[in-house]
């Protein structure tokens, strides 16, 4: 074979890791000093015009979100304040990989995005229906959704691209089980579940941190389809779960979710045996359990769907005061990846836009820029400090500070991580019904991947569960004895 060439960044220079992001200590968080990985970011998000590159294709509902719990000893936010106060809400659910034209029922993981219009600024909880996913480190985002988008040479879908990145990426096992499982394809938007999946933090009037992870549990209970069904339905009806949505909405029969979290202490997470920032991974219940916060409602219809639905920028760095990010290495990515696509594809000014604009008043010194339609705050001073009475800042926002330790490099997210426990829990958890129909859908999904990919996933699955593997194997006519590396696992 040719030797391969020496990858570099744009500007020729030899890149010495693609597969590790620079973090301070090998738990993060991500530092912006890592040029490669803001450019890896920043092109990813310019690669497709106007459409979204991910979540591309979804439908979205106005609603309220009403506090049922006291979770005050936990965060001074003040949308959580009290019991029975209401804040105002818009949610977008979508399709990853899909683009705008797809249909809805693929199998595919559906993001489940919430904008929170609180009297201090908006909170935005950009989570899917799966409480992991594929990847834990950043700087693989843009090879893994290349492997799961279109063959360069084909402009096709390939299963060989998609299960040639999560053979060699065994951190993927876990959602990969979620994937083609029973949940891979649901039935609406209105019958699946919506997770924060990645850990975010609370913080109190006392200054305390707790990590934290978000779980959105639906009152219409969980729902799905088969393979067969959601084929038939993709031809029969492509934006079935577009339509689904609306029509309950307007019908009065108006979806509900219970929102719960799980608290970490921040002094908790550094004896864990799990890193509580790996986004691979979910915290067991037994461990932390689901505490009661609220009610999510979905109750009223955009009447514009390019003006609400596809213009919706979402953000996870839109944090009140009173919660805030962690050292989520995918997080602290997305916390600038957002945003620099919302300014790329739908303009600098994309947060004054009606469906994104907060409830309570703006006070920046943003100016100009593509497309900005309104007065441009007229006359007042455009910079700070100033002697005019612009905005200052203040300290009574500000958010406890986070301990850090560890050198700066590039650690290996893979050396002593156990990606599959987690994955052959998953399994085991499922009746005998339910693993038959994932291992079904595993195998007619590996099938006429090239063999040598297919006996290295096939060492993830047994690693996972003996039973999980030897079953894919069988399926697709592949004796044990041909699986390499089983007897060391």
């Amino acid at each position: 074979m040719k030797k391969p060439a020496v990858m570099t960044t744009a500007a020729g220079v030899p890149i010495a890791d693609n597969q590790n992001s620079l973090t301070a200590g090998p738990r993060g968080p991500v530092l912006m000093a890592d040029y490669q990985l803001m450019e890896k970011m920043a092109h990813f998000n310019r690669e497709r015009v106007p459409e979204r590159v991910v979540h591309a294709k979804g439908a979205g509902a106005y609603g309220t979100f009403t506090v049922t719990k006291d979770i005050t000893r936990y965060t001074c936010a003040k949308l959580f304040e009290k019991i029975g106060k209401q804040t105002e809400v818009f949610v977008r659910f979508s399709t990853v990989a899909g683009e705008l034209g797809s249909a809805d029922t693929v199998r595919d993981p559906r993001g489940f995005a919430v904008k929170f219009y609180t009297e201090e600024g908006n909170w935005d909880m950009t989570g899917n229906n799966t409480p992991v996913f594929f990847i834990r480190d950043p700087l693989k985002f843009s090879d893994f959704i290349h492997s799961q988008k279109r063959d360069p040479a084909t402009g096709r879908r390939s299963a060989t691209m998609q299960w040639d990145f999560w053979s060699l990426s065994p951190e993927s096992l876990h959602q990969v089980t979620w994937l083609f499982g029973d949940r891979g394809i649901p039935a609406s938007y209105r019958h699946m579940n919506g997770y924060s999946s990645h850990t975010f933090s609370l913080w109190n009037a006392k200054g305390e941190r707790f990590w934290v992870k978000w779980h959105f549990k639906t009152q219409q209970g969980i729902r799905c389809f088969t393979e067969e069904e959601a084929t038939r339905l993709a031809g029969e009806n492509p934006d079935f779960h577009r339509q689904d949505l609306w029509d309950a909405i307007e019908r009065g029969d108006c979806p509900k979710w219970t929102v719960y979290v799980q608290v970490m202490p921040e002094k908790e997470a550094e004896t864990y045996y799990l890193n509580p920032f790996d986004l691979t991974k979910v915290w067991p219940h037994k461990d932390y359990p689901l505490q009661e916060v609220g009610v999510l409602e979905l109750n009223r219809n955009p009447q514009n769907y390019f003006a609400e639905v596809e213009q919706a920028a979402f953000e996870p760095a839109n944090l009140p005061p009173g919660m805030g990010a962690s050292p989520d290495k995918m997080l602290q990515a997305r916390l600038l990846s957002y945003p620099d696509a919302h300014r790329y594809r739908i303009g600098v000014n994309y947060a004054a836009l009606p469906v994104n604009k907060p409830r309570c008043p703006v006070h920046t010194y943003h100016r100009d820029g593509h497309m900005r339609f309104d007065g441009n705050d007229g006359g007042a001073p455009n910079y700070q400090p100033n002697s005019f009475g612009g905005p200052v800042d203040d300290a009574r926002y500000k958010e406890p500070p986070l301990k850090i330790s560890g050198d700066a490099d590039r650690y290996d997210h893979r050396a002593g991580n156990d990606d599959y426990t987690q994955a052959g829990n998953l399994y085991r958890l499922m009746s005998r019904e339910e693993r038959e129909r994932l291992i079904g859908n595993i195998v007619a999904a590996m099938t006429g991947v090239p063999r040598a990919i297919q006996l290295r996933q096939i060492v993830h699955f047994f690693r996972a569960d003996p039973e999980y593997g030897t079953g894919v194997a069988s399926g697709l006519g592949i004796r044990m004895a041909e699986v390499p590396g089983i007897k060391a696992a």
